[in-house]
């Protein structure tokens, strides 16, 4: 397909469109996941009340992997659990960092509110629970009463809530990691078997030789994987739940967005190649794109969908069958294990990590404001309140027989019931009074800006009110073909929007694939001297392929330049301090790619259609008219 077939956004830099943190993707992949895990689910019960003998004896069955004289064996079921599980951690330590490193986390104060949630929708479910079988053999299975189900909880939140209520999602995405991080730290110790210091020794001697390797110049991924999985052997030998090694090695690999030279460079090596096809240059081509991309986005853009369509789904399938039987269900509405764990989580989530992010609130403990409403986190409170992956882990580590059946009853039923909650919380908060909502609303924290430099009216070429409530800016080239497919849908959206949003230009000419950009922008900011900036705009980008000197200076005379003096602007290169400022500011803010764009300062990820960016554009003149509002 020519780049003027593809749709708008198609061509979008690579790390733009599929930073699997960026959240979009990322929830995508958990709401996709989730219907693949419950089809899962529900395929298991079916078998399980089928023929309950085949679906015990297939998953019972036993798979030794033996070297030498060494060998590890467990059944297929205790396989997924400790063995694919695995990447399922892996994949929470990835979005944790990535959190850390480029999310709203990036201000450590930000930190507080979903820490403290997450404690409190752990704390509070177990005490729930202890209270139902203190003191009984049960007791030790108060693990399984307090973890999230991530996957099911987003996909039921993104079922019940219109798609531009993200931040509910985000918010609840990030304290679900942290309450996958106690959940795993519980796995990991109260949990363990007995403790082999001798195997756990390896077990660190490797993980730091990990650590190291990232210092190698030399490719580092088979020599990753080969010290990854002895490092899992290790654990495991020591004692200690080995899915923990997926949760350390995630959250030791950094994020980071691409820079201008990383790119700059692999566009040279895919020249050298096109220019000479040699097997010595293919490996370095191959070795510097892959290093523009962060190793955290490489991996999560690899096992994210594996582990939501597969790895979960097939431990809901060797986990989640339990024989129902009326007499099992009787039985089980009277049992402690039952109403512990349910009760833990259709009450005892919600007031947790309300009580939690209240908490976080306080000025003593100098946190940022909360990321969503107080409403807004009682409906995420109810959403949390479904268990399922680590209630199933932890029963199958605590429970046999009827107590674990029980147990996965419970978890089922969280499944059920906590959505029920969810939709009566959301009917809730869309009667409040409309002064309620818009006050807490202005009580939230704000966006975290993307953007390093703020709109300067005096520099920044703006075109719309400057009163505007939303400021729309875009990094582009004009020799770029994606901004000029970007153009069309920009007229429309201003043309709808009247006097609600102004656009910004910034020049961000990549000179190592357009060749004619810098001079291009140059050409711009001289026709600004002689203030007709926006004339000569839509001029070179109506006109990307004819963009050599002697088009520019044609262009200036049309629109009734002294040409003269534009010729000589350009000959002397008066503007390329001004383009090279514009280079800086979007290299503070993380940008390398063009058109990347910029919506009340903070940065809009994935495509730029006219549905997309309109439904953004409109979200951010909410807020902001709700913080005026609330303001007079």
């Amino acid at each position: 397909m020519n780049a003027a077939a593809q749709p708008v956004g198609a061509g979008h830099t690579a790390w733009g469109r599929n930073l699997a943190a960026p959240v979009r993707s990322f929830l995508s992949t958990e709401t996709g996941g989730a219907a693949a895990m419950l089809a899962a689910t529900v395929l298991a019960l079916l078998w399980a009340n089928v023929a309950f003998h085949s679906y015990g004896q297939f998953w019972s069955t036993e798979l030794s992997v033996r070297v030498g004289s060494s060998a590890i064996a467990m059944d297929l079921q205790h396989w997924v659990n400790k063995g694919l599980m695995t990447l399922f951690f892996l994949v929470v330590g990835l979005e944790a960092k990535r959190e850390l490193d480029m999310g709203e986390l990036r201000e450590r104060r930000r930190v507080v509110a979903p820490l403290l949630a997450a404690i409190g929708g752990l704390a509070l479910p177990v005490a729930i629970f202890l209270a139902f079988n203190a003191g009984t053999p049960a007791g030790h299975g108060w693990g399984a009463a307090m973890s999230t189900d991530t996957a099911f909880a987003l996909g039921a939140l993104a079922l019940l809530t219109p798609r531009s209520a993200t931040r509910v999602r985000v918010y609840l995405l990030t304290v679900s990691v942290f309450d996958d991080l106690g959940a795993l730290v519980v796995i990991a110790t109260v949990y363990a078997g007995k403790i082999s210091f001798a195997a756990l020794f390896i077990a660190v001697v490797l993980f730091a030789a990990l650590l190291a390797l990232r210092w190698l110049p030399v490719a580092r991924t088979a020599p990753s994987v080969v010290i990854a999985i002895g490092l899992w052997v290790a654990t495991y030998e020591s004692g200690i739940d080995p899915v923990v090694t997926g949760l350390l090695i995630g959250l030791v690999t950094g994020a980071y967005p691409p820079s201008r030279e990383d790119l700059e460079r692999a566009s040279r090596a895919s020249l050298a190649f096109r220019e000479q096809p040699t097997a010595d240059l293919a490996r370095s081509l191959q070795r510097d794109v892959g290093s523009v991309i962060s190793a955290n986005e490489r991996l999560q853009y690899q096992l994210h969908p594996l582990v939501s369509y597969a790895v979960l789904p097939l431990f809901a399938l060797a986990n989640a069958g339990v024989l129902i039987t009326g007499a099992t269900l009787s039985a089980a509405l009277g049992s402690p294990i039952f109403l512990g764990i349910v009760i833990a989580y259709l009450v005892g989530k919600p007031l947790g990590t309300v009580a939690g992010a209240w908490l976080a609130a306080r000025p003593s403990l100098h946190g940022a404001r909360p990321l969503v409403s107080g409403p807004i986190l009682v409906v995420a409170g109810t959403c949390a309140g479904i268990g399922f992956t680590v209630t199933l882990l932890i029963a199958s580590l605590s429970f046999s027989g009827t107590a674990l059946a029980e147990a996965k009853l419970a978890a089922l039923a969280t499944i059920m019931l906590a959505p029920v909650l969810t939709a009566a919380a959301l009917q809730v908060v869309r009667r409040l009074p409309d002064r309620v909502r818009k006050r807490q609303i202005a009580g939230t924290a704000e966006d975290l800006a993307d953007l390093a430099d703020d709109v300067d009216p005096e520099r920044d070429h703006i075109r719309g009110p400057q009163d505007a409530p939303v400021t729309l800016l875009e990094y582009g080239d004009f020799e770029c073909v994606y901004c000029g497919q970007a153009e069309g849908v920009l007229r429309e959206l201003l043309a709808a929007s009247g006097s609600e949003v102004r656009y910004v230009w910034r020049h961000l000419p990549l000179a190592d694939v357009h060749p004619y950009a810098q001079l291009a922008a140059e050409a711009a900011e001289a026709a600004a001297a002689q203030g007709r900036f926006w004339e000569m705009y839509d001029v070179l980008i109506s006109h990307q392929g004819a963009l050599t000197s002697a088009d520019l200076e044609r262009y200036a005379g049309e629109l009734g330049l002294d040409t003269r003096r534009f010729a000589e602007a350009l000959r002397r290169r008066e503007y390329a301090g001004r383009i090279r400022a514009d280079v800086a500011s979007a290299d503070e803010s993380g940008v390398s790619g063009t058109p990347t764009f910029f919506i009340n300062g903070r940065r809009h990820y994935g495509v730029y259609d006219l549905a997309t960016l309109s439904a953004a554009v409109a979200a951010a003149k909410a807020r902001a008219q709700t913080r005026a509002a609330v303001a007079r």
